[in-house]
Formats: C-alpha cells, sequence, structure tokens
C-alpha cells in the first residue's frame, strides 16, 4: 500500500502543474479588469445603436438593474422594460466610464463603481435634461467564461471626478 503513494503523488502533481485540477489556474486581475473595461465600452455602443437584445445580453440570468423611482427590475422581462423605457426616448444619450475595477482574488467576481453622463426628455417639460450620477455595477463570471452582470445601480448627482490613473 505505501508503495503506490508515490505514483499517486506524482500524477496528482502532475494534474495540478497542468491545471487539470480545480482551482490550479489563478485569476489575473488587469485580464479581467481589460475584458470589463472593453464589455462597457459595447456596453455603450449598444445604448447609441439602441439595440435591446444586446443591452439585455450584458446581464445574467438573476441580475438586479435598479435606479432611483424605477422598480427594481430582476427578472429578464422586467429588465428589457426598463431599458426598452430608455431607448424609445428620442433625446437619449449615455456614456460612462469605471473610475475603480476591483477583481476578487478568486477571479469570479468583480464590481465596476463610475460616473456617468445622460441626456434624456423630461417628461413635465418634453425637453432635453442632462444629468450625471454614478453607477456600481457587480459582474460575476458565467461558466462559459463570459461576464455578466448580476447588480447594476445607478444614482443621480455630481458625478465624482474621474479617478487618476
Amino acid at each position: 500500500m505505501h508503495k503506490a503513494i508515490p505514483p499517486i503523488a506524482a500524477v496528482a502533481a502532475a494534474l495540478a502543474s497542468s491545471g487539470c485540477l480545480k482551482g490550479a489556474e489563478a485569476a489575473d486581475p488587469k485580464q479581467i479588469s481589460d475584458s470589463i473595461k472593453a464589455q462597457e465600452a459595447q456596453w455603450q455602443a449598444d445604448y447609441a445603436a439602441k439595440d435591446i437584445n444586446a443591452l439585455a445580453g450584458h446581464y445574467s440570468q438573476d441580475a438586479a438593474l435598479g435606479g432611483p423611482g424605477d422598480p427594481l427590475a430582476t427578472t429578464d422581462v422586467d429588465r428589457r422594460k426598463a431599458l426598452q423605457g430608455l431607448l424609445t426616448d428620442p433625446n437619449l444619450k449615455l456614456t460612462f466610464a469605471a473610475d475603480r475595477i476591483q477583481v476578487a482574488a478568486a477571479g469570479d467576481y468583480a464590481y465596476s463603481r463610475g460616473h456617468y453622463s445622460m441626456t434624456m426628455t423630461d417628461k413635465a417639460t418634453n425637453k432635453p435634461v442632462d444629468s450625471t450620477g454614478s453607477y456600481l455595477t457587480v459582474y460575476k463570471k458565467e461558466s462559459d467564461g463570459s461576464w455578466k452582470a448580476t447588480e447594476d445601480f445607478i444614482t443621480p448627482g455630481p458625478a465624482p471626478a474621474a479617478a487618476a490613473k
């Protein structure tokens, strides 16, 4: 029985060094951060194109989308309804940028905190109104390796100064 231990240990060591054991690969925070930055750039392009399917595709199945005065959207139908409400506004313009992206040590979650500027039609005056504020988006790594927003919240107010690079 003791003679079987060295071969078993050798196989385990080989599997671990080749990355075949679960958890053997370390997360690369810079790569994940860069991926989220690229995804947020695409997200802005999807808003500009008013592409509801692309926008809905940025969210995980169990995602929550929330903004001041709006009901929390926690289903695909509710998220699409909230997004469609924005997309039908002819004055919609939205830009946003991350001031900080943090990645969990395990590489399975990350968040992006940043600032936004938005133009929308004021329902009372029917005129374009500009607003600014902050956002917080929590991402989780999906089983296919993609990153999806699982929590996405905005708060109006003065946008914080962009973080120094």
